[in-house]
């Protein structure tokens, strides 16, 4: 059951009028949180898990809040300015951000990807007119960090980099933002924030926040439970370049998940809630009934990435229905 707290916040956050944007820039942000509702079933009746989709964003994923803060500040700085470039290394959902913010300001965008992300991030990307810079595919989203760094120092002066792994301005919008956001909508009640580990700026951001309104709050991390996985977005720390702006001291707990059972979490959000959602959603949507079937009684938030439209034609949904027949995938936890 919803407390009537946490009904009256939900209510505010419905009745607000549809606002005029000027922009699509204007529409980054104020995403709304959904309660899962059949996949919690069989949990404590004062167990609540809501997911919080940043897919709403208007390029179709939770990085757009950071693309566009760091952006301003690059503006704000002077380190980007008319006749430069933006560049970046990403896995798909930054670059996505950044090709659509430069089209609307008026920067050309150059993108340093892995080549196996998947064909609709290509497509949507060249769509908004950037340029891809293809890394090798086997050295994943740390090839195309370290391909990004030799473009730039061959010519540094054209380009302006947000740097996401280690720009303080990536957490700081999740500060700013994603944690109040959060707040707001669950009337406080949040006790547990849980988000996957891709540069650590949600987590960190938002889970300081979160921590600074309530020290009870427990914020747990999601991340892969190896280095060779497959879920694009997330990051394996033991064996990745771990982002500048990554704090582990600054988790509660840490919970590493199966490319397996992310996979077979995507395909019950899909099948029972009608959400089709990415892997990193399914992976955090995991970890998060982890904790949940533990506890008697608490409000969980998770953040689910961005919608799965982007990953149709990955390994995440080739055979789909012959991995859930033969049992290679089930939907226990």
């Amino acid at each position: 059951m919803i407390t009537s707290i946490t009904a009256r916040a939900l209510a505010r956050e419905a009745a607000v009028e549809p606002r005029i944007a000027n922009s699509v820039l204007d529409l980054v942000g104020n995403t709304p949180v959904l309660q899962i509702g059949r996949i919690a079933q069989g949990l404590s009746p004062a167990v609540r898990i809501f997911a919080k989709l940043e897919g709403f964003n208007p390029g179709g994923s939770v990085k757009d809040r950071p693309a566009l803060k760091m952006v301003q500040e690059g503006i704000r700085s002077g380190k980007l300015a008319a006749g430069k470039s933006i560049i970046d290394s990403t896995s798909g959902n930054t670059g996505i951000a950044l090709a659509l913010i430069g089209r609307v300001l008026g920067y050309p965008v150059e993108l340093v990807m892995p080549s196996n992300v998947s064909t609709e991030r290509k497509r949507i990307i060249a769509a908004l007119g950037a340029k891809i810079i293809f890394s090798d595919p086997l050295e994943g989203s740390d090839g195309a960090i370290r391909l990004c760094r030799k473009v730039l120092e061959e010519n540094a002066d054209k380009y302006f980099k947000p740097d996401q792994y280690f720009n303080p301005m990536n957490p700081q919008v999740h500060y700013e933002t994603t944690g109040p956001e959060i707040y707001r909508q669950t009337g406080g009640e949040i006790t547990h924030f849980i988000a996957g580990i891709g540069t650590g700026g949600t987590i960190m951001g938002a889970g300081r926040y979160l921590k600074e309104k309530n020290p009870r709050i427990r914020v747990i991390a999601v991340e892969p439970d190896d280095a060779l996985h497959g879920l694009e977005g997330l990051k394996h720390m033991a064996s990745s370049i771990v982002p500048g702006i990554y704090d582990e001291k600054a988790l509660d707990e840490k919970i590493a998940i199966s490319t397996e059972d992310a996979y077979a979490m995507v395909y019950r959000l899909a099948q029972e809630e009608g959400l089709l959602v990415g892997q990193s959603s399914g992976a955090a949507m995991h970890a998060t009934l982890r904790i949940a079937r533990k506890l008697r009684s608490g409000t969980l938030v998770t953040v689910f990435p961005d919608f799965g439209d982007k990953y149709l034609t990955t390994n995440l949904w080739v055979g789909w229905r012959d991995k859930m027949s033969v049992g290679n995938l089930n939907f226990s936890i």
